[in-house]
């Protein structure tokens, strides 16, 4: 934190221009070594045109540098943006004179780092800032924005600051006996903790949501071979992905592709066709993708509504993932079969038919119909998901010592177990606030 810290912000490889950026108390006075002239008298958040210049003096850009002075940066420290021609070779060399006026090569995340240390953002916030940059749709995009507004850090502070001031109150009345405190009865405090509770549980289950906004929802297609699954995939991409042919097995592997639908990023699976395998290359095609139904958010089944159904039509899976039943080839008759199945959909491939009534469904899938999903107030991750988990578990750990009828320093155990845990989601675990609630909620020593 003592150092300053300098690195390349703008992806490696030509460009009009590049950006390096500058961190820490030497900021301003390493950039006016590189420019051999004074970088005080500038304005903060002004930008001013200058050369770069190697330890000779020759020139090795132009350049424009922008100042952002502390704390009223993104680090909270002195930082400096230096914007210049984005070659590859002109960018490593404005790189390797700041260095050698005194910068150190930041490592991965540290201006972030330095941001959440400085307090201009929580761990939420933080981790917002590569979801942001990791967005590949806009619904995924409106969550990350909404986590780096510190939308998830809010709603969590709300449920620490309830924990924090019920923690306060029993320790206070376990420390000061003597003093005119009195604990909350049993009931008030089981109705507070089961407040904190189901906003906890309310959190917690977004975490899938979370996970499909940023590694996308596995969608797997599968079938018996030639109902028509590689078809369906190159008509969901708009391209010819997946090679088509009336021969049984010609799709031997899994093919993968990153698609947008309604919003959503979705990991559309191929799979090789179902069947007893005649050959080795098939059998091992076939056990992937049972591995992919395995591992899928949601199971596209397609068959062939013009012949008769099979013993491995509709069959059950260990996944408990939804499913949608696609009755392919609907230009032709349909067979008696697939008459009246319920939830089943109608399309062909051949004929483009009754796809955008698959996307609708699709989508449906993952909004539970109302069209809304991913726009509310947040999606946890792996790591607030942990927290949260343990904080929950402190909770109900509590209750039960409540409803026991326990003393109150078992309770206040659990509870601080729980309190610690929420503090996490957004990296603030600090005792000193604990003493601070209980002291200037109930005067002591007065």
């Amino acid at each position: 934190m003592n150092e300053t810290i300098a690195a390349i912000a703008t992806p490696f490889g030509p460009g009009a221009i590049a950006i390096i950026r500058l961190s820490g108390d030497e900021a301003l006075s390493i950039t006016a070594d590189a420019l051999g002239k004074d970088c005080e008298e500038q304005e903060s958040r002004s930008v001013q045109r200058a050369r770069i210049r190697s330890l000779e003096g020759e020139v090795i850009d132009d350049v424009l540098v922008t100042i952002f002075r502390k704390p009223n940066s993104y680090t909270g420290e002195n930082l400096v943006e230096v914007s210049c021609h984005g070659g590859v070779l002109v960018v490593q060399r404005v790189l390797d004179r700041l260095l050698e006026c005194g910068a150190r090569s930041a490592m991965a995340g540290e201006f972030t780092q330095r941001a959440f240390l400085n307090g201009k953002m929580d761990l939420t916030q933080a981790e917002a800032v590569m979801d942001v940059i990791g967005a590949q749709t806009d619904l995924a995009l409106r969550a990350a924005q909404q986590q780096l507004g510190g939308r998830i850090g809010v709603e969590t502070e709300e449920i620490r600051s309830q924990l924090l001031h019920i923690v306060a109150q029993i320790e206070a009345y376990i420390d000061f006996p003597d003093e005119d405190i009195s604990p909350k009865t049993g009931d008030e405090l089981e109705r507070q903790l089961e407040v904190s509770r189901e906003r906890i549980t309310s959190l917690l289950a977004t975490a899938q949501q979370g996970r499909i906004l940023r590694e996308g929802a596995k969608v797997v297609i599968y079938g018996e071979p030639n109902v028509g699954k590689s078809s369906l995939l190159n008509i969901l991409l708009g391209q010819e992905r997946a090679i088509v042919s009336a021969t049984a097995g010609t799709t031997r592997d899994t093919v993968e592709e990153v698609i947008n639908l309604g919003g959503f990023p979705v990991r559309l699976i191929d799979t090789a066709g179902h069947r007893k395998a005649d050959d080795e290359l098939e059998r091992v095609g076939v056990e992937r993708t049972l591995d992919k139904v395995a591992e899928a958010d949601l199971i596209l089944e397609v068959v062939d509504a013009s012949g008769p159904g099979t013993e491995s039509s509709l069959r059950s899976f260990s996944n408990n993932a939804p499913r949608l039943l696609i009755l392919n080839k609907c230009d032709l008759p349909l067979h008696s079969d697939w008459k009246g199945r319920s939830g089943s959909i109608e399309i062909s491939c051949a004929k483009g038919s009754g796809v955008e009534e698959l996307i609708a469904a699709i989508v449906g899938e993952f909004t539970l119909g109302n069209g809304t999903w991913g726009q509310e107030a947040v999606a946890v991750n792996a790591r607030h998901q942990n927290c949260l988990r343990r904080a929950k578990a402190g909770l109900d750990e509590a209750f039960g010592q409540l409803q026991g009828g326990v003393g109150p320093e078992f309770v206040a155990v659990d509870l601080r177990l729980a309190l610690d845990a929420i503090g996490e989601v957004a990296g603030r675990v600090e005792t000193e606030e604990l003493l601070g609630e209980i002291f200037g909620q109930f005067c002591i020593g007065k």
